[in-house]
């Protein structure tokens, strides 16, 4: 006869549940920072259906993914790791057993210690349960025995539901489960004598396939190599848990790496400490550094630097400029002291806002990324998913969304400028703004052109160089600019669906001066250029001669102008750590100046080529 049981929703393929056990003191390993513990038996645990057995036979636990660094928690919180599974295997006495390791976090350390004095001793495993079976039923009250599962991750506990023999459960709901109704039992169901028989197995197969691959998907993206530090670990689990699709995964996957802070170089400083640096004293200090008086004044500057290339890793060759103070705010105080004495009140704004302001790439919407430490990359989708119509009982094709990285790694420039000795011992704001202004401008400007046109290899891929970007030719030999080319490169942007964000154009100031003659249509009035805010075809555009005007085309040589449109927020521009500032005293030493030399690492990216387009060929004479 055909015996109907319900089946409890937790024994569906893909449910899972929680187990509790302690572990013994003398598994610990001090110097080492592991500890064996026992985190699953055979041992019957009670659930709110019946009696659960987990099996511990050959290829019933699937601990492939826990072996691959799984995660060590505190009370099942994905955001709450301690520590990592080196090591899982199944013993001869039917228990699991794993080899943890704690981590050297203040929170991982605090976790370590109280193990060690024995205050937490209750750990916990998660699992995911793929198959069960009925093993048979006492006083009506039902065992299952788990015959396909895998742990997730391996947590320790406070306070555990039960504890018995060293295993027990963690604390469950009083309130019955969901359940559906399903066959359980070794014979054939009943049907109809003409009815075909039917093999439920390839959808219970089928079910756990999918949702293996699913699972198997999303983590692969979270673990993998390029984007774990991004943290997905937490997205991921609520991927698995909600039955997110892999697609949708990537979406919010996407969303949280792009917004993701970046480590920095700042060091820590108060407002305070950001306000009382100076630039002047600093570079007064190198000027002369034998000088005991110059050395003293700079005494704060000096620890900063130090305390900046500690962070930054990297090695200054005079002094450090933090970051911190590189970004303070734009405010102006009143100085308090004068002559050498230590001011409390220097501020002059913020460096990197006034290098911003010297490049007109800036005012077009070029994104910068500051205090950068290491090499960074910068993830975007390349391709979307596809849609499909389909017919009744039909399937769409997979499809994929696809992502990869742009690059960015540090690259040095240096600038110089020569300032008078009298102006450095100074404590003046007016004279502390007008060093920084001059430092910032001498540093943005180069910092431009390698964003328009650098080459790549010791110096920035600008935009002209990157591989890519829409292509506008005026002629063989170059030719004119006119109206129907500046429809074109917004044309050529707006088909490759780049047409967003902050749009604009950029050329040199011949092509300005060769624009606004041009006649938009030959025999009217109306210029390309016209007046106003939005001078070319309604956008803004930006004038600098750091765009060339000396390329090459057909016999046009050293005469080409190039004109650039597209979404300068793709344009990143990164400056890792503090500025390097030096002081060569000796090249102008009888003229009574001295020469300052800046040196900041600096890359540019554009993060999507299609989101620009270029005329290179664009004749002014």
């Amino acid at each position: 006869m055909t015996q109907h049981r319900q089946r409890p929703k937790d024994l569906t393929p893909g449910s899972s549940g929680v187990r509790q056990c302690v572990f013994q003191r003398d598994a610990i390993d001090v110097d080492a920072r592991t500890v064996e513990i026992a985190f699953s038996s055979e041992t019957p645990v009670e659930r709110m259906w019946g009696l659960e057995i987990l099996d511990h036979g050959k290829n019933a636990m699937r601990d492939k993914r826990i072996k691959q660094g799984g995660a060590l928690l505190m009370d099942h919180d994905w955001r709450d790791q301690v520590g990592v599974i080196e090591a899982v295997r199944t013993d001869a006495d039917r228990v699991g057993r794993a080899v943890v390791r704690f981590g050297r976090s203040a929170r991982a350390s605090e976790i370590f210690q109280d193990v060690q004095d024995g205050i937490r001793t209750n750990v916990s495993v998660s699992y995911r349960i793929y198959k069960a079976a009925l093993e048979g039923t006492d006083d009506g009250v039902d065992t299952y025995r788990i015959t396909d599962w895998e742990p997730m991750e391996i947590s320790f506990v406070s306070v555990p539901a039960d504890i018995a023999v060293g295993v027990g459960r963690s604390a469950e709901t009083t309130t019955a489960p969901d359940i559906q109704e399903i066959t359980m039992t070794d014979q054939a169901p009943s049907r109809a004598a003409d009815a075909a028989p039917v093999d439920t197995t390839q959808f219970v197969t089928q079910g756990v396939d999918g949702e293996r691959k699913r699972t198997n998907e999303i983590l692969a993206i979270a673990n993998a190599e390029s984007y774990r530090k991004f943290g997905l670990g937490e997205l991921a689990g609520d991927a698995i848990r909600s039955g997110m699709s892999v697609d949708e995964f990537r979406a919010k996957a996407m969303d949280k790496m792009t917004s993701a802070p970046l480590p920095n170089a700042d060091i820590g400083m108060t407002r305070n400490e950001t306000k009382r640096y100076s630039l002047v004293r600093a570079l007064a200090y190198l000027s002369n550094p034998n000088d005991a008086s110059l050395r003293r004044n700079a005494a704060f500057e000096i620890e900063c630097s130090e305390a900046a290339a500690a962070k930054s890793g990297k090695t200054s060759r005079g002094l450090l400029v933090p970051s911190d103070v590189m970004q303070r705010d734009l405010t102006v105080g009143t100085a308090t002291a004068g002559g050498h004495t230590v001011s409390t009140d220097l501020l002059a704004g913020s460096f990197i806002d006034i290098l911003r302001n010297a490049q007109v790439i800036n005012a077009l919407g070029a994104q910068y990324l500051t205090g950068l430490i290491g090499n960074i990359a910068i993830p975007r989708q390349t391709g979307g998913a596809t849609a499909y119509w389909v017919g009744e009982s039909g399937a769409p094709t997979e499809s994929a969304q696809a992502f990869d990285q742009v690059t960015m790694s540090p690259k040095t420039v240096g600038a110089w400028t020569d300032i008078s000795r009298k102006l450095l011992l100074q404590s003046s704001i007016d004279v502390e703004a007008f060093v920084q202004r001059d430092l910032a401008t001498t540093l943005g400007l180069a910092i431009q052109s390698a964003a328009i046109l650098g080459g790549g290899s010791n110096e920035p891929t600008g935009i002209l160089s990157t591989s890519g970007i829409g292509d506008v030719a005026g002629g063989t030999n170059g030719l004119a600019p006119t109206w129907a080319h500046i429809v074109e490169l917004e044309t050529d942007v707006s088909v490759a669906n780049a047409d967003v964000g902050t749009l604009g154009y950029l050329t040199n100031a011949k092509v300005r001066g060769k624009l606004k003659t041009t006649s938009k249509v030959s025999g009217q009035n109306g210029f390309v250029w016209d007046a106003g805010d939005l001078p070319l075809n309604g956008y803004r555009a930006a004038v600098t001669n750091a765009v060339p005007s000396n390329l090459d085309k057909g016999t046009s040589t050293d005469v080409c102008s190039a004109i650039i449109f597209g979404n300068f927020a793709d344009l990143i521009i990164g400056l890792w750590g503090g500025l390097d500032l030096t002081v060569d005293p000796y090249s102008n030493s009888t003229s009574g100046t001295v020469r300052i030399v800046t040196l900041q690492d600096v890359d540019v990216a554009v993060r999507h080529a299609l989101s620009f387009s270029a005329m290179k060929d664009a004749l002014t004479v």
